[in-house]
């Protein structure tokens, strides 16, 4: 097998280069136990820094160590036998927050007996005083909790919950901002003068404003402050006016339920009214910072919040383009608008010239032109950076042309301000915004990446002109974001495709215009796209349904199912994703030559079932996840997809074997293998695979006691 590559993508950390600082002085610990748990760190997706490993020779090591912690978020010291011998190791102490003490005894660490304490007594003759505090240090280490491990110990099961415990407490900690704030500094003084964490009365700020003024970038520099000070007990949920349509408020509700219980298990919540009974449950027992962004209604904040019998101490934060969505009935706590005014002309300008002159000096014409631009943007900061972005290193005839299209524009009008950044992007660039804004915000770019690339979109340099025009943005997570008025422009091109009939749109994501569409008998050859979700009910398509769709290329549904011959059906198909699809399944020659990505999850699929033979043709197919799988006990037959890159198995309960076709996949990179708690042993033809770059076995418990040695 070739040498598998650690996987360093973020778990959502702002700032800083590391996450986790791992500090592992000492012989004893440096070739077992501690590579074991930074190869673990950093497989899980965790940015470490290993002292010994990131210094260079020659820098000066504690200058080097202190900025190291100061950077990460965690820091995880491993107490070994010859951990104080080292000065340094006397100087990271004071920042402790996951100890673990290897094959020594907290009385050790404590200075209650001379492992530690004659060290330290050698150092005191040096450093008097830097020993007087690490001393202090030391002896307080018990009050944290930590983990004890002798050498003879098995390491796996420990390795697992310290990873566990990082990655629950990097998981709600910070929202990401961008880097290029202007004008904010003031209005975070204002805000957090309103809040007045010290006083220990109920208090709800609604920020409100227009939409693009910066709002949620905000509220975002707002709850990363304050998170420090309330601990755990933080939840942001966005984007709410959006996410309310889409899934409800439940789903919200089972979020802020997890974030503030602090439970990985997410509870689910069967409707709203249950939603609003548990949430008050909690909530008048803890204290807690909330942000509720994006209100468009005062009833989303009542069944968000429940009853209103909020603990003393609690802060809540709102953010709405409705002024009037508060203060709403029954609600007994102080209520403090704070309105959100455009930026001033000085501060608007400079993020305008950010953008627009990437930090050069422009030219006296430029500057002229660059005050003019600013003029007609109504201090907006999303206008202000999609315009900007989009004159980068452009000629001054296109300033020009665009500073004589802003000027006809009204100054509210924001969408067809940013729609002249739309209108620069050659159609293959506009038709990835548009799959964006319809499908995949907030979702892995990959899958997208690789329908794409299918669809000739060439989407490498696409989605770099989106970044740098700025209609899009890569979180650290590899998630697409995309600010919601941007959002609305693309959607609205979807619309005006047919302002009368949806048939006739190239996307469609609401499901009462799909469900119209499927009981007409007209071909929709113009439909590329759509999301059809059966949460109220099931639905059932026939394979004479979706032969009318001749050039739907992406599919994906949730509680529907099939009926028919679909030999015919889904030629065009690129990605298909199916979740929860009801138990009844009537369809046969369920396969397509030219599926690239394909999803199930959350069903009860036999081995036997009709639904596999979507891989008996599947030649082209690139991406492969089976998610909650529950009625397989073996794998598909992988021998005629032979092109597959990615594979996931996640949470199949009664999966035991994987087929030996799996050796057969010579293009493979990436196998990710999760919660098979059944699975009884790997196929040796795992070896041969080649070209795989990451490997994740995690939770398939009998499999990881046999390869414990192997995998860590």
């Amino acid at each position: 097998m070739a040498n598998l590559e650690a996987r360093t993508s973020s778990v959502g950390a702002p700032g800083g280069e590391y996450q986790v600082f791992l500090s592992f002085r000492g012989a004893d610990t440096r070739y077992g136990f501690t590579d074991c748990l930074y190869h673990a760190l950093v497989g899980a997706g965790i940015r470490v820094f290993r002292d010994e490993d990131e210094l260079r020779v020659g820098e000066v090591i504690g200058g080097e160590l202190l900025r190291a912690i100061d950077d990460s978020i965690l820091y995880i010291p491993v107490f070994s036998q010859n951990y104080a011998t080292s000065k340094w190791c006397l100087r990271e102490i004071a920042r402790i927050i996951l100890p673990i003490f290897f094959d020594v005894e907290p009385d050790d660490v404590k200075l209650k007996t001379s492992l530690y304490k004659d060290s330290l007594l050698e150092h005191e003759k040096r450093f008097p005083e830097e020993v007087k505090a690490r001393r202090k240090a030391l002896v307080k280490v018990d009050e944290i909790k930590g983990w004890n491990l002798k050498k003879d110990e098995g390491q796996g099961q420990l390795i697992k919950w310290v990873v566990e415990e990082v990655l629950d407490k990097l998981k709600i900690k910070h929202k990401p901002v961008t880097e290029r704030l202007v004008g904010l500094t003031g209005l975070v003084e204002d805000v957090m003068k309103l809040l007045d964490i010290d006083s220990g009365d109920v208090r709800l700020i609604k920020i409100h404003g227009m939409g693009g003024i910066g709002k949620t970038t905000l509220a975002k520099v707002i709850f990363n402050q304050l998170t420090p000070q309330f601990g755990k007990r933080c939840s942001f949920l966005e984007d709410i006016r959006e996410e309310s349509k889409k899934d409800g408020l439940v789903k919200l509700q089972e979020k802020l339920l997890s974030d503030i219980v602090h439970s990985r298990a997410i509870e689910k919540i069967p409707d709203t009214d249950y939603g609003m009974r548990r949430t008050g449950e909690i909530l008048c027992n803890k204290r807690v910072l909330i942000v509720l962004d994006d209100i468009d209604r005062g009833e989303q904040i009542e069944k968000l919040l429940g009853k209103y019998s909020l603990h003393p101490g609690t802060r809540i934060i709102v953010t709405t383009r409705d002024r009037s969505v508060l203060p709403i009935k029954g609600f007994k706590y102080t209520v403090l608008p704070y309105p959100m005014e455009e930026l001033n002309f000085n501060h608007a300008l400079q993020l305008f010239e950010r953008h627009a002159f990437g930090g050069l000096s422009p030219s006296d014409d430029q500057h002229v032109l660059a005050r003019a631009i600013v003029s007609t943007t109504g201090g907006l900061p999303l206008a202000l950076e999609v315009i900007g972005s989009l004159l980068y290193q452009k000629p001054k005839a296109i300033w020009s042309e665009t500073l004589d299209k802003l000027r006809e524009m009204p100054e509210k009008e924001v969408q067809r301000k940013l729609k002249i950044s739309y209108d620069m992007l050659d159609d293959y660039q506009q038709q990835i915004f548009l799959d964006i804004a319809c499908f995949f915000i907030n979702e892995d770019k990959t899958n997208a990446i690789y329908m794409w690339t299918d669809c000739r979109f060439f989407p490498e340099g696409g989605i770099d002109v989106l970044i740098s025009l700025s209609p899009i943005k890569i979180l650290d997570n590899n998630k697409f974001w995309m600010h919601d008025q941007l959002r609305d422009l693309g959607r609205e091109m979807v619309h005006k495709e047919s302002l009368t009939d949806p048939g006739e749109r190239s996307r469609l994501w609401i499901s009462k215009d799909i469900l119209e569409i499927l009981r007409t008998k007209e071909s929709k050859k113009k439909v590329q796209a759509f999301d059809l979700d059966g949460k109220a009910s099931p639905n059932l398509i026939t394979n004479e349904q979706l032969e009318r769709f001749g050039s739907l290329r992406f599919l994906k549904l949730c509680n529907t199912t099939f009926v028919g011959d679909f030999s015919e059906c889904l030629s065009k198909i690129v990605w298909f994703s199916w979740h929860s699809p009801p138990q009844s399944f009537w369809a046969v020659n369920m396969h397509s030559r030219n599926i690239v990505v394909l999803e199930l999850s959350d069903n009860h699929f036999t081995d036997d079932s009709e639904v596999w033979s979507f891989f008996k043709m599947a030649t082209k197919l690139k991406v492969l996840a089976l998610k909650w799988c529950f009625g397989i006990t073996r794998t598909p037959d992988f021998s005629k997809c032979l092109m597959l890159e990615r594979l996931t198995l996640e949470r199949c309960d009664n999966l035991t074997e994987i087929d030996c076709s799996i050796g057969r996949l010579k293009y493979l990179i990436d196998l990710n293998i999760n919660g098979c708690l059944r699975l009884e042993e790997l196929p040796k033809e795992i070896g041969g695979l080649e070209k795989l770059k990451r490997f994740s076995l995690t939770d398939c418990y009998r499999e990881e006691a046999k390869m414990e040695g192997d995998i860590f």
